[in-house]
């Protein structure tokens, strides 16, 4: 007979995590002991470690063979990488994340659960008061202003590693690359509710961090990604297009004025560098008018072929 599926599933993906491991794991069992949460398990994913943290995680589970699941990568692939793997294996009904530093207080897990009883899909740790130098929070800053606006999802912490999810909703989404700090995001655009709750935030006291302002530009690139992804993957014409057009309407206002000030004023323009510019918009405005409309082409005959195939509705 099967062993009954734990209710909750703590997934923590760690680098050179050694020193907090244990630790880690003694305050989320605690916490679901006195809490009265039911059934749990807790997923390590090893994201290329270079320090003694997989013969942690080997005792870990030696030790608590029911509640403690280990996964190693043989190189560093990234925190989306580690948390899609972790996500894969998870058989709660409700799934949690957390850093392994212990900056994030496993106490605070039953608050996420409450909120998540409140009705909601997704529920996003605030850390309202961060324990981290400048270089850390001030790029988080910016980041999460700018994922606000484009997006319209009223988060104030979209990096915050500490967050629950009903099972149904994260396995319905896709993460690679830096998009595991979109996924309130892409939750967002599939229909899926999203709320936040102040969380505690502890200094770091083991461990270096992994992460700074070169993640700003990464996390810009990958923002455009998600914009795209949510708003404009059905209507690409209007991504491309409305580019297109501010592109190409620039570069018209220009050289109209150019052609003004040459046969009005008879003012030289063939080495002024605004000619070029004015050139280089029109082209680019034609080149991103195109490039939306062969996306919109193969949209239709993406969706051209689904209504072609016949509905199967019997196999044997």
């Amino acid at each position: 007979m099967s062993a009954k599926p734990p209710h909750i599933s703590v997934i923590v993906p760690l680098c050179n995590e050694a020193d907090t491991l244990e630790l880690l794991y003694q305050k989320i069992e605690t916490v679901a002991e006195n809490s009265d949460l039911g059934a749990f398990e807790v997923i390590f994913i090893d994201d290329g470690s270079t320090d003694n943290s997989w013969p942690i995680l080997e005792q870990l589970k030696a030790a608590h063979p029911a509640n403690v699941h280990a996964l190693r990568f043989r190189r560093n692939h990234g925190k989306a990488a580690a948390l899609a793997a972790g996500f894969s294996r998870a058989r709660g009904e409700i799934i949690l994340t957390m850093d392994a530093d212990l900056q994030d207080e496993p106490e605070e897990i039953p608050n996420f659960i409450a909120k998540l009883k409140e009705g909601y899909d997704c529920v996003s740790g605030w850390k309202q008061l961060r324990k981290d130098p400048i270089g850390k929070t001030l790029p988080s800053r910016v980041f999460n202003t700018a994922t606000r606006l484009a997006t319209g999802v009223k988060i104030h912490d979209f990096n915050c590693g500490f967050k629950a999810y009903r099972a149904e909703a994260i396995q319905s989404v896709e993460i690679y690359g830096e998009l595991h700090r979109y996924i309130p995001v892409l939750l967002a655009a599939e229909g899926f509710t999203t709320t936040e709750i102040p969380v505690q935030h502890h200094r770091r006291t083991h461990g270096v961090s992994k992460y700074g302002w070169k993640r700003l530009f990464k996390g810009g690139l990958d923002l455009i990604t998600v914009v795209v992804l949510t708003r404009y993957l059905k209507r690409p014409g209007h991504f491309f297009g409305g580019l297109g057009l501010l592109s190409g309407l620039t570069g018209f206002i220009i050289l109209a004025w150019l052609s003004i000030d040459k046969l009005f004023f008879g003012s030289s323009i063939g080495h002024r560098p605004l000619l070029q510019f004015g050139i280089l918009l029109a082209i680019l405005g034609v080149q991103l008018i195109s490039t939306g409309l062969i996306g919109e082409l193969i949209q239709f005959n993406s969706k051209a072929k689904q209504q072609r195939t016949p509905e199967i509705t019997e196999t044997l």
